[in-house]
């Protein structure tokens, strides 16, 4: 049976029984006063009546906490707060998001769920916002291979006629773990030594051994790492002969799909948001079937995720 057939995909009352499954495993959490366990469930409450809806409509998943008397539904303190759109439209369409190897546009979900663009677009950025994690251990742990590459994506500002490079595009920078098999991606101003190094020195294990390709900011990383080798693409050398181990093919067939998604799916993306799109195709390539993860855990991995990351619309619209 496919997971889009699941009760909890068309029934709200199932929704709100599978998010609580998964964000109380000790019981209900009251986002209030913090107390576990200590809330009951309101059975029967209806919200006022409307032209549109006479007799109310139901309110479903609502709790009272017993010790500071107030009410509060699994919603609170999510990146569901405040949403006017059902909660198993929510899980639709996180599934959706997840299980879509470049990604879906908030055209097609629009067009899927039945909502307003408007909502699609802001939907699918709250969810990106719950696939960002800044906990993952330093790449390269117990002397692993990490390799590093930079990219570039989009458009900071039109083209000036006298301009060469690349300097009027986003740069990007990603790790890929050849033994954990993950990815991270940073958004950065530039592709300088002295704004590359830093990042590498936080991300990165000291034990580690680093394979680039032969650009100049990274000379002297064995400086800081256990090692460092490289590919000199410019000669067309890929893979060094002598040392196959050494290439950075991993990385850029992480960059492959990464941008046949952007360009082919998002077509458009300004600086403000390239973070969110980043970490969106981070975490499908750190959940991928090849790391043992399928749709449905994929859903669950982002939707254990979604506790702390609420995301206002405003602050949607900057950085």
């Amino acid at each position: 049976m496919s997971v889009l057939s699941a009760p909890y995909m068309h029934d709200e009352a199932a929704a709100f029984a599978h998010v609580e499954a998964m964000l109380w495993a000790d019981g209900p959490v009251c986002p209030h006063c913090g107390v576990v366990d200590r809330a009951y469930k309101l059975e029967g409450v209806r919200t006022k009546p409307s032209k549109k809806n006479p007799e109310g409509k139901e309110r479903h998943g609502l709790w009272k906490c017993r010790e500071c008397r107030k009410q509060f539904t699994v919603r609170k303190g999510t990146i569901f707060e405040e949403s006017h759109l059902p909660l198993h439209l929510w899980l639709q369409a996180i599934h959706l998001m997840v299980s879509s190897k470049k990604g879906i546009s908030s055209h097609q979900l629009h067009r899927v769920l039945g909502i307003t663009y408007k909502s699609a677009w802001f939907l699918t950025h709250r969810i990106r916002e719950c696939m960002r994690s800044g906990a993952l251990a330093p790449f390269g742990s117990d002397g692993g291979t990490v390799e590093v590459d930079e990219t570039f994506i989009g458009t900071k500002h039109k083209k000036s006629k006298t301009a060469r490079g690349f300097a009027h595009k986003n740069a990007m920078l990603t790790l890929v773990d050849r033994d954990t098999k993950r990815a991270k991606s940073i958004v950065v101003d530039d592709i300088k030594k002295d704004t590359l190094v830093p990042i590498l020195r936080e991300n990165i294990a000291k034990e580690a051994v680093i394979y680039t390709d032969e650009a100049k900011q990274y000379t002297r990383l064995a400086d800081d790492f256990a090692g460092h080798d490289f590919t000199t693409h410019s000669a067309g050398e890929y893979v060094k002969r002598e040392k196959p181990q050494v290439h950075t093919n991993t990385v850029e067939g992480f960059y492959s799909i990464f941008k046949r998604g952007m360009k082919g799916v998002y077509q458009h993306c300004g600086k403000q948001h390239l973070h969110r799109y980043a970490a969106e195709f981070d975490f499908r390539y750190n959940h991928r079937e090849a790391n043992g993860v399928n749709d449905a855990e994929r859903a669950s991995a982002a939707l254990s995720s979604v506790a702390g990351k609420r995301l206002l619309y405003r602050d949607s619209l900057g950085a």
